[in-house]
């Protein structure tokens, strides 16, 4: 393949994966074009693409607002943002040829004059040959708006596919408020894409190192044999984030910690670890197995005493003094919204039956990290004697999601001297250090899937229904409570969550 000229070899074996695939020709439209999400992820990552040679010659990149612009307007927009946040270094010979294929058409969801117009866009694109008739839409926009943008591509008809061309539809999270609101909108983007054709990001699952616990498992005899009920006490799976809401506290009052990450991230993370084996790496393999799991999965009862919430006070983040949720500019001090969640699953097969799966989420929380924590049952130690193994824990493997991507495998070794002493050790594998080439950043590899029309990465209907089926009894249970219990800013949460794990003889990780 040679990437530097955009081209697919012809002699490659399309099952080779070694080497990246390229998009054919194509259009993106975004919604909400100039939003955060946008400006910050998706025009980098389109550039990076661009720069790796990963896009077809004369991609069309179309953007949708309400703003005036000419396309030279939206040019110096886009520019500005791919020199700020792109990964690979910027290029005025790549920015030029990524340029040529900027447009941008003015309008609001609910004015058709606005939809008459990108129709007629993408059918001048389509007649010059630049998309093949190729088109996928990203709706970077609150799912409020959803009805009305699907019921305008509808009734212009560029979401109908003829021939051998293509329509998908980018759907970002929050994939509803609940169940009901989640079938809801499922309906309603079903009304217009057949479920093939929609892609529902969650750029979790774009992350290197989560793509590599399919790896570790499968491709390794080391694992396998040991990742089951025999052999595992629990798993822990956190995402904890040191920030605070900021100047956000009124977009996430109502939504919280347990829907913003739990029902998706999380609960992800947690069926890839607990899959079985697919029968190959197919998007169709791939769902099916995690959609097992997740029927099999159960929340652990009673659930005053299994889950745990919380709202962050005021306290030290490392040697900043920091307000509380309540001092938060904008927030409602009457909310019950948690910035802390806590979660226990069980998967009910043979392979896990009785082996805890601890979810858990939080702001303002000792550090940034993601990590997915598989802790080994102790070994019984008969040769031992107590003080012989007193500092020893348990084995554990640990999955570096992020800042530090990689993989820590932490086990007991006997110290240097003549008494018989074991204490932890940890061997390391490190992104960085094992490979001489960056990771990607997510968006790169799912906005390239979208375009190839690979959905192996991509949650499906059933998929977020049954995350909201395991959420939604412990979402109803807190409503009843009144206000989370309060945790100090740069803690690991609150008492209620540590007490959790204590009652089963356990404690959460420190990272």
């Amino acid at each position: 393949m040679d990437t530097e000229a955009g081209r697919v070899n012809p002699l490659r074996d399309p099952r080779d994966r070694r080497l990246p695939q390229i998009a054919g020709p194509c259009g993106l439209v975004i919604f909400g074009v100039t939003g955060d999400l946008s400006r910050k992820k998706l025009i980098p990552a389109i550039y990076d693409l661009t720069n790796r040679g990963l896009l077809p010659p004369g991609f069309a990149l179309i953007g949708f607002g309400r703003r005036e612009w000419s396309k030279k307007d939206f040019e110096e927009f886009a520019k500005k943002c791919a020199k700020e946040r792109s990964r690979t270094p910027f290029r005025e010979d790549v920015w030029e040829r990524l340029a040529e294929g900027l447009h941008f058409v003015t309008g609001t969801f609910d004015n058709d004059s606005g939809f008459d117009a990108l129709a007629a866009q993408l059918a001048e694109l389509e007649e010059a040959g630049v998309t093949g008739g190729n088109v996928a839409f990203y709706l970077s926009i609150p799912p409020d708006d959803f009805p009305v943008v699907c019921r305008q591509l509808e009734r212009t008809g560029v979401a109908d596919q003829s021939g051998e061309s293509w329509r998908r539809v980018v759907i970002e999270k929050p994939f509803g408020h609940d169940l009901d609101s989640a079938r809801d909108l499922n309906d309603v983007v079903g009304s217009v894409f057949p479920e093939e054709s929609v892609f529902r990001i969650d750029h979790y699952l774009g992350k290197e190192t989560v793509q590599n616990i399919l790896a570790l498992r499968f491709a390794n005899q080391l694992f396998e044999p040991v990742w089951n009920a025999h052999y595992v006490d629990h798993v822990q799976i956190t995402m904890a984030e040191d920030i605070g809401l900021g100047g956000r506290a009124g977009y996430y009052d109502g939504i919280g910690a347990a829907r913003d990450v739990i029902q998706n991230h999380l609960i992800q993370l947690m069926a890839l670890v607990a899959m079985e084996e697919p029968t190959s790496f197919s998007a169709h393999s791939l769902r099916e197995e995690k959609i097992k799991v997740l029927e099999s999965a159960a929340l652990a009862e009673p659930l005053d005493k299994t889950t745990a919430r919380g709202q962050y006070g005021a306290g030290w983040q490392g040697s900043e003094k920091v307000v509380g949720l309540h001092e938060e500019e904008g927030y409602d001090p009457e909310s019950t919204t948690e910035t802390y969640a806590a979660i226990t699953l069980e998967v009910h097969n043979r392979r896990w039956g009785g082996v805890p799966f601890y979810l858990r989420t939080g702001k303002r929380l000792g550090r940034r990290v993601t990590e997915i924590a598989i802790v080994f049952s102790r070994a019984p130690h008969l040769p031992f004697d107590e003080t012989m193994t007193e500092e020893l824990g348990s084995n554990a493997l640990v999955i570096r999601v992020q800042p530090d991507e990689g993989v820590t495998l932490r086990f007991g070794s006997k110290t240097p001297g003549t008494t018989m002493e074991v204490r932890d050790v940890s061997m390391d594998f490190d992104y960085g250090e094992s490979f001489t080439v960056d990771s990607p950043e997510a968006y790169e590899r799912l906005i390239l899937d979208v375009l190839l029309g690979a959905p192996s990465l991509f949650p499906e209907s059933r998929e977020v229904e049954l995350s909201w089926m395991l959420l939604d009894p412990v979402l109803d249970n807190w409503a009843r409570k009144g206000m989370p219990e309060s945790y100090p800013a740069g803690t690991w949460g609150p008492r209620s969550a540590d007490e959790m794990l204590a009652r089963d003889g356990r404690s959460w990780r420190r990272p």
